[in-house]
């Protein structure tokens, strides 16, 4: 999984509350193993139904064609449970997505993909978003080492990640990779057991 420590790049404004997994990915993006996922993203508004490019729509135009970030509305994420919808924005490009909050079940396949989700409040993000808008140059610098976000006039806000999430991020391990680290410890703790539980770990024998 890459590492996430300090990311800088282009960040596109999608307001809307409620994107949707199946608008992320929708189910033709699921139907071949071939598929490329980040050319489906967003597939349904993206394209018109004769497959051209719908101009009017926010990754579609420059330079938002090369964002590495989405600033949203509430809930990002709701909807299926599919983590292709994840595997789809980060195969865009898509580093973090900065929202009010996230579906639950969207936040723990981001974070165990290695997408990173932001959360700001409500007021944060719309004030981002107006930035983000307004700049000759609409990037965005998420720094995980120091958990703060900066919009393109260099303005600052702090945000929130559980410390074990960070941890795996900013070392770029899965969550087996993750529970690995604490190898010597399990070994440690199992020692223990044996010692003092052996009928636990499988160290006694009832009666015949």
């Amino acid at each position: 999984m890459e590492k996430f420590t300090i990311v800088t790049g282009v960040a596109a404004p999608m307001r809307a509350d409620n994107l949707t997994t199946d608008a992320m990915s929708p189910t033709a993006a699921g139907k071949s193993a071939a598929t490329d996922l980040g050319a489906m993203l967003f597939a349904n508004d993206r394209y018109r139904a004769n497959g051209s490019e719908n101009s009017g729509f926010v990754l579609n135009r420059a330079p938002y064609r090369d964002s590495r970030f989405i600033v949203a509305g509430e809930n990002f994420g709701c909807g299926s449970s599919r983590e292709r919808a994840v595997w789809a924005l980060m195969r865009f490009g898509i580093r973090a997505v900065v929202a009010p909050s996230f579906a639950e079940i969207f936040r723990d396949n981001a974070y165990q993909n290695g997408l990173l989700p932001v959360m700001l409040s409500h007021v944060a993000c719309a004030t981002l978003a107006d930035a983000l808008e307004r700049a000759a140059s609409p990037t965005l610098t998420v720094d995980l080492e120091r958990c703060i976000v900066q919009g393109p006039s260099g303005h600052s806000m702090s945000f929130e990640i559980p410390a074990e999430r960070r941890e795996a991020l900013l070392n770029g391990l899965d969550e087996i990779s993750f529970i690995l680290t604490m190898k010597a410890d399990i070994d440690a703790y199992q020692a223990r057991e044996r010692i003092a539980r052996p009928w636990v770990m499988g160290g006694h024998k009832g009666a015949d």
